[in-house]
């Protein structure tokens, strides 16, 4: 629910990898900045995973580490400067760097600003950027201590993590440069997916987050595929492992509609394919959508989204907006805010237009200025704000299932089947949580709700 340009990045000092051995003698030590989306944060774990596989030791600080892997965010110009920001840092606490994630498909854009760091990779060039650690920090395994782990690094807590079904994407939306940078649609195989997946689970995992450029097209780029949507078949499987799954960057192609009987079963059992559509329509009014290069068909989103309700009542939709797209008139908005009213989505967030290096849309006319920008943006979400008091304040009384991601003396930070890490919401247990654990799913009964968050007891 709240605006920010990043979800929240994970600093040496700060990440909270799931590491417990004891360094030993002569190990040689890595540190990771991961910075930018989930699908970043998968790249660094399988990169800090590889290492440690080879007997390399993963630091929790600057000074701890024997170098630093930078794993940057390049979509927006806001988020290049932060990843320069973090580059900047990690040379100044260490001064040994390497650069990896969307920002280093960019070398020269880095290296003109930081020439001391050692080596620059794109997204997604594991073995790129093992041959740059090898280099900077030779390795030295053990061979009765340095085995293959059981299980990978983590990243996120014990109980919910990531999982990666595709790469690219194949829409060519002008605000984005995500295709230059990620290249085209690739999806996992289905099998390579569920061994993952079932790995996780088998390692006390409760809910899965799946996640990529675009979830629904999973498997559309395979020739002679036996199924037409084969995130269907894929859905169904993650389905029975017993955990939650929860599905990001879903674009809401027809077959979308098969998955909501899914939703509607798991609702019914409590696990399974959660009842969460994270789906980014970007905006509702055709002519601003027809300038992102995206179907323009809002309307019949909107019959979409009342057939989804109608077959899953316990729907929840999250989306993304751009507010300030070049061109976009008072009326335009306008007819966004309208949407808002019908569509009434549960959880929203909203960026500011920015040009990005590289995009389309930097070159369309009428740019919209900074100011109103702005004063759209406050508009936008005191709608949105407003839409989600209203629905949790409905939800006081009722009896939700909720898992915990976090225990202190105070209170149980959870969230619902509604909320995922992060960028939803939460509800706190203030009271007899004490005997509560991380990945718990418990029964409460909502007694307050704000803006964003509920408030409740154990039923």
């Amino acid at each position: 629910m709240r605006a920010m340009q990043n979800p929240p990045d994970l600093r040496p000092d700060l990440a909270r990898a799931r590491i417990t051995e004891t360094k030993r003698d002569g190990q040689p030590t890595i540190g990771m900045v991961s910075l930018g989306c989930p699908k970043a944060l998968v790249d660094s774990e399988r990169i800090l995973t590889r290492l440690r596989a080879e007997g390399y030791g993963i630091s929790s600080d600057y000074t701890g580490a024997d170098a630093v892997i930078v794993n940057t965010c390049g979509f927006l110009d806001s988020a290049k400067a932060e990843s320069l920001e973090a580059i900047g840092e990690a040379l100044s606490e260490n001064g040994r760097v390497i650069v990896t994630g969307c920002l280093g498909a960019e070398p020269d854009y880095i290296t003109g600003v930081h020439p001391r760091v050692l080596a620059v990779t794109g997204p997604h060039q594991y073995e790129q950027v093992l041959d740059a650690v090898h280099d900077a920090v030779p390795p030295s395994p053990h061979p009765f201590v340095d085995l293959l782990p059981a299980s990978g690094v983590s990243l996120t807590p014990r109980h919910y993590s990531y999982l990666k079904i595709s790469e690219g994407c194949n829409h060519t939306c002008k605000f984005c440069i995500i295709p230059d940078m990620r290249g085209k649609l690739a999806s996992r195989p289905h099998r390579a997916v569920m061994r993952e997946a079932e790995k996780l689970v088998e390692a006390g995992v409760r809910e899965l987050l799946v996640i990529s450029q675009d979830t629904s097209a999973y498997g559309t780029d395979w020739k002679g595929r036996d199924h037409k949507a084969p995130i269907l078949p894929l859905a169904r499987d993650l389905g029975s492992l017993g955990a939650w799954v929860r599905l990001h960057y879903v674009y809401p192609y027809p077959h979308v509609r098969e998955l909501i009987p899914l939703m509607a079963e798991s609702a019914a059992l409590g696990g399974g394919i959660l009842p969460y559509l994270d789906i980014p329509f970007q905006h509702a009014h055709p002519d601003t959508l027809r300038r992102m290069a995206r179907p323009a068909a809002a309307s019949r989103t909107l019959d979409e989204i009342a057939a989804w309700r109608r077959d899953c009542p316990d729907i929840v939709l999250r989306s993304t907006f751009i507010v300030g797209y070049p061109g976009e008139t008072e009326a335009e908005f306008q007819t966004l805010l309208d949407w808002m009213d019908e569509a009434q989505l549960d959880r929203v967030g909203c960026f500011q237009y920015e040009n990005v290096d590289g995009a389309r849309s930097n070159t369309l006319p009428d740019h919209v200025p900074q100011e109103l920008k702005q004063e759209r943006w406050d508009r936008f979400m005191e709608k949105a704000q407003a839409i989600s008091e209203a629905k949790l304040a409905a939800r006081v009384g009722q009896r939700i299932d909720v898992i915990v991601d976090l225990v202190e003396d105070d209170a149980a930070t959870c969230r619902t089947r509604a909320d995922a890490p992060e960028i939803d919401g939460n509800l706190f247990i203030d009271e007899g949580h004490e005997s509560l654990s991380p990945g718990d799913i418990v029964t409460v009964e909502v007694d307050e709700a704000g803006e964003y968050d509920l408030w409740g007891r154990l039923a």
